[in-house]
């Protein structure tokens, strides 16, 4: 019987009696809990969910929870709601005004001294710091480990 099935349904598919909707749902990934600002995205906190081909979300959406992995939520996500791409920003390794580790490296030489950046950021940015010792106000790029490095990188 159930052979039987699923033979009509794929005879129909092919002949077209069947709309294409079914065969090209939109799949997305959704929060399976209510995610909050400030929240990292981790893996179990998703699950794929399927949506008819003709749904249109009010704003652009992730397509991969790829994109979505150790991101931070910028707003609450809730549970099955496509999650816009505004919604999430990459997380911050340095904190505006929490003193981190500033860092110069050139041919062996390293000099190392305290910072307060001037904005957050996240890898591979660059953003102002104000050093702790001078008062001056240097660029740097942010490091995984949450350090800053000056100089010719």
């Amino acid at each position: 019987m159930i052979k039987t099935i699923k033979r009509l349904l794929a005879t129909a598919l092919l002949m077209g009696s069947i709309s294409s909707a079914f065969a090209e749902d939109l799949v997305l990934p959704v929060p399976t809990i209510t995610i909050y600002p400030g929240d990292t995205i981790r893996e179990t906190m998703l699950k794929d969910r399927s949506f008819p081909s003709m749904f249109r979300a009010r704003s652009a959406v992730i397509e991969s929870p790829v994109q979505l992995i150790g991101k931070v939520a910028r707003r609450t996500l809730l549970p099955g709601e496509a999650i816009p791409t505004n919604a999430v920003d990459d997380a911050r390794l340095v904190t505006r005004g929490v003193t981190t580790q500033v860092i110069f490296q050139e041919e062996g030489l390293t000099i190392s001294t305290m910072g307060s950046p001037l904005q957050s950021g996240s890898l591979g940015e660059q953003i102002r710091v104000r050093n702790v010792d001078t008062g001056r106000i240097i660029f740097g790029t942010v490091q995984a480990d949450g350090t800053i490095r000056i100089g010719n990188h």
